[in-house]
């Protein structure tokens, strides 16, 4: 597995089975942080150009108000028309309150013809992102 980038927020990893992976990181992180994590997959999606995306979030913290705003409002959208972004496997995190808020955050991703699967298994979710189509 090829790394892409990585700073407190996460890493981006070119996966060589067909993906984009995103592991969020245990711990605090700035929302500046996590900008730049995310403006990163999107130029790795862009690079890609399949669409497909692993979101291990198991050990993420949840994220803020401004976050899921920035999240739905700038970086999703610019996902999808920059990145290609279409399918998203979740690893779901083991914190309750991460859960609920990457449910409010995907909630507004069908908007965006965005198709998400959640996940506790890791082969389970590569699995069902290797048969989505490209």
């Amino acid at each position: 597995m090829r790394l892409y980038f990585e700073n407190r927020a996460g890493r981006i990893s070119d996966d060589p089975a067909g993906f984009a992976r995103l592991t969020y990181s245990a711990g605090q992180r700035s929302e500046d942080e996590l900008r730049a994590l995310l403006g990163h997959v999107t130029r790795l999606l862009a690079r890609r150009a399949d669409g497909r995306l692993l979101v291990d979030q198991r050990l993420m913290q949840p994220f803020s108000a401004s976050e899921q705003r920035h999240m739905t409002q700038q970086w999703m959208p610019a996902a999808v028309a920059e990145g290609g972004y279409r399918y998203g496997a979740v690893l779901q995190a083991h914190d309750v309150f991460a859960r609920l808020a990457t449910a409010t955050v995907t909630t507004q991703g069908r908007e965006l013809n965005l198709t998400y699967r959640y996940f506790d298994d890791e082969p389970a979710a590569v699995q069902w992102l290797l048969t989505r189509p490209t």
